[in-house]
Order: C-alpha cells, then structure tokens, then sequence
C-alpha cells in the first residue's frame, strides 16, 4: 500500500500542460453544474458526476500551470513528515502543534499518524485567521491614511 504521499506523480510536460489547457478550457465550456455524459471514442457513454467534473476541471487547471498534482483520499493517515511537508513546516514545529492539542492526531505504537481531513480544516482555519489578520492591518492604515 502506497503511503498517502507516495501516490503517482508526475510533473506535466509543456505538451501536457497545453492539452491540460485545451481541456479545461473545453471541460469548462461544457459544464453547466450538472452530470456530464462523454461520449467515448469505442461508443460507450461516461457520466461524470458534478463532484469529479469539478475536481477534473482543477486537475486540468493546475496541469495548465505545470504543477504536478496528487490526490489524497480525504481519509488519509499521514505521518508527522508527510504532514510538515503539506503545510510547509518543520517536522519540530508540526510536533508542537500536535502537543499544543492545535491538530488532533493518534498514536499507533511511538509514531503519531495524522488524518488529512484533520490536517486540512486546521490549515484551512489557519488561512482564514492569517486572512482577516491582514485585512485588519490594511483597514488600520487605511483609517491612518498611510495609503495601503
């Protein structure tokens, strides 16, 4: 079994990132928030589903851009290193996240696994603090008229 982490992932060549392009573009044209039925080349039908036509639809976004992309199942157990490198933080930093109770995690022996949903609603939370601390910067120099 693949660590969470460990999935296929390749860096889009620049032919992969046109047709990525091309395809987000077409994708995009074509969906109206609804299933989309594809027509495939041997005659057989594919619907889609609203949820993968939304998730493809970023795939192909990011391939465009060239970034690599990998999915991880919403369930994922994810070791303190894998976790560190999705925030971008030190793997000592992360810990004194865990032991600050910021990020649940469960022990399994001495190593702590980390659920990726819980991994993602605290970096998600962390952006929004991080945003309206911001935005609170910019309105306080506004109303000092430092001109931000």
């Amino acid at each position: 079994m693949l660590d969470a982490l460990e999935r296929p992932t390749a860096l889009p060549s620049a032919t992969d990132a046109e047709l990525a392009r091309a395809a987000s573009r077409t994708l995009a044209s074509l969906y109206k928030s609804e299933p989309l039925e594809v027509s495939l080349s041997d005659g057989q039908k594919l619907t889609l589903p609203k949820a993968a036509i939304e998730l493809l639809s970023h795939v192909l976004t990011e391939m465009s851009r060239g970034n690599a992309v990998t999915l991880i199942p919403i369930h994922a157990e994810l070791t303190t290193q894998e976790a560190a490198n999705l925030l971008n933080v030190s793997r000592p930093y992360l810990i004194r996240l865990l032991n600050q109770g910021k990020i649940p995690f469960a022990k399994v022996g001495t190593h702590r696994r980390i659920n990726f949903s819980d991994l993602e609603t605290y970096r998600r939370n962390f952006a929004e603090e991080r945003d309206a601390a911001m935005q609170n910067l910019a309105d306080e120099a506004q109303e000092m008229g430092l001109g931000y």
